[in-house]
């Protein structure tokens, strides 16, 4: 007598299909998504460098298109709950890639808030300080980019990488406060500027905190299990 399972019908069939198509779009818009914050932060960052408000401006323009994607991903996941109720991996995957799309856009609302104050600060004589803060975006760019490399790839590894390097961004965010502090006192010309600096500063520590998050959800998405140990912070400010 045969021990082989049945084999599945033609709607068996289409059925499984049909829910692996859906679990691929919701990937794919969160691949977009991720790219999309990606550039807009980088985008940012060559604007607020150059002092260049035309590209500033585009920033805040794209932002909707992120806000869109998330929307998608919102909907996409409740139906996928609804229809499919997805278990064990799957149900995994579709609740990080719920979660990591909202820190994403989070993400991306802090490049616009950063594309914004350069408008403000091109209006004003340059501070020295930017630079440091230009330094300070980028080093928040590299772990988001690691981070979403991580999710997206599932690699548990490359996400604890990824977390250990938010203090990094910490302890740059801690040295750059003082400069900035120290920039004003020593000329209160600045004061306004570096205020608004301050403000980017902390921008960029919450992009480090969001990528963060994405790595933690990204070693739950692989492993199966919620790392435990407390987050290790450098800066003393938050």
């Amino acid at each position: 007598m045969s021990t082989l399972p049945p084999m599945p019908s033609v709607g068996a069939q289409h059925i499984v299909r049909s829910y692996d198509e859906a679990l691929k779009r919701l990937q794919d818009a969160l691949a977009r998504m991720a790219g999309l914050a990606e550039l807009q932060l980088a985008t940012a960052l060559t604007a607020l460098e150059r002092r260049d408000s035309a590209t500033a401006a585009r920033v805040i323009a794209d932002d909707p298109l992120v806000d869109e994607c998330e929307a998608f991903i919102n909907d996409h996941t409740v139906r996928l709950l609804a229809l499919r109720a997805p278990l064990a991996d799957d149900l995994r995957m579709v609740i990080a890639t719920l979660k990591a799309a909202g820190d994403i856009e989070r993400i991306a609302d802090h490049a616009a808030n950063t594309a914004k104050r350069t408008l403000v600060l091109n209006q004003m004589p340059a501070v020295a300080p930017v630079r440091s803060l230009v330094r300070m975006g980028k080093l928040a760019g590299e772990l988001l980019g690691e981070s979403l490399s991580a999710f997206l790839g599932h690699d548990a590894e490359r996400a604890l990488t990824a977390r250990s390097r938010d203090q990094e961004v910490d302890s740059l965010y801690s040295s750059l406060f003082r400069e900035i502090v120290t920039y004003m006192m020593e000329d209160p010309r600045t004061i306004t500027a570096c205020t608004h600096l301050m403000f980017l500063a902390k921008n960029f520590e919450r992009i480090g905190d969001h990528a963060t998050n994405i790595a933690e959800m990204t070693y739950f998405l692989a492993t199966g299990r919620s790392l435990k140990d407390s987050r290790p912070k450098l800066d003393s400010l938050s």
